[in-house]
């Protein structure tokens, strides 16, 4: 773990922490990267809840209540999965705070309109969901990198200005 992203999770951590909060993850492109990133930090079944790894469409519905009629629309990899997908971590568990990430990590799967690289992260606090999407270059494991780094630095600016 790099130690930008170790500073992060802690600022993360502190935050929830002071608050009284709890966090819940919902991952497909990276595959439980996130939950384990933050669950590496000592302490943390103080403010992590939960993780839904939700890799298939039928995950997705099933786990965190993400609607057929969304993922027929938009598909799995969109600015409308990730948020029902933050919003139904929310539903699903006992946190105040979620952070969701859907993607193409490659290196296949993409297309001219979503190519390799491109990732819709939704982030649920309370009623509040804010939805992004971003792409980055590189690898498999550069993309789920870059993903989490993104991940982390967003969900703390969201929080700090909550």
């Amino acid at each position: 773990m790099t130690s930008e992203i170790q500073q992060q999770t802690r600022v993360l951590a502190q935050h929830l922490m002071k608050h009284g909060d709890k966090i819940s993850t919902a991952e497909s492109c990276t595959g439980g990267l996130i939950a384990k990133t933050l669950t590496d930090l000592p302490g943390s079944s103080g403010w992590f809840d939960s993780g839904f790894v939700s890799y298939s469409n039928q995950s997705k519905m099933d786990m965190l209540g993400v609607r057929a009629t969304t993922l027929q629309a938009y598909g799995a990899v969109s600015l409308q999965v990730a948020e029902e997908m933050a919003a139904g971590a929310l539903l699903n568990s006992e946190s105040e705070v979620a952070i969701a990430v859907t993607g193409i990590a490659g290196p296949g799967g993409g297309s001219q309109h979503k190519p390799v690289g491109t990732v819709c992260f939704g982030f649920a606090i309370g009623d509040r969901v804010v939805s992004e999407m971003q792409c980055f270059d590189g690898d498999r494991e550069t993309v789920r990198q870059r993903t989490l780094g993104y991940a982390l630095q967003r969900i703390n600016q969201l929080l700090a200005s909550a």
